[in-house]
């Protein structure tokens, strides 16, 4: 069984905004005025639409970690 999602960060240097992770996962992800994507609620979706936001991002500026901190994605 695969570990849970426990920490998600958006690199704001690597990110431009192009909201696809808000379009996958509304509840967790905003695009904010500065055109930057943040995370609003970790919390806000099941682990496979967060980890499919991320994979959706076109520069791969979401970073996905399981609750022990070991990186999922990318």
């Amino acid at each position: 069984m695969p570990k849970k999602i426990g920490k998600i960060e958006v690199k704001k240097d690597i990110c431009i905004g192009a909201g696809a992770c808000e379009a996958t996962a509304p509840n967790v992800f905003k695009v904010n005025a500065d055109g930057k994507a943040e995370v609003m609620n970790a919390k806000g979706d099941t682990d496979e639409n967060i980890l499919a936001a991320a994979k959706a991002c076109p520069v791969q500026a979401i970073y996905v970690y399981d609750e022990d901190g070991k990186q999922i994605f990318p």
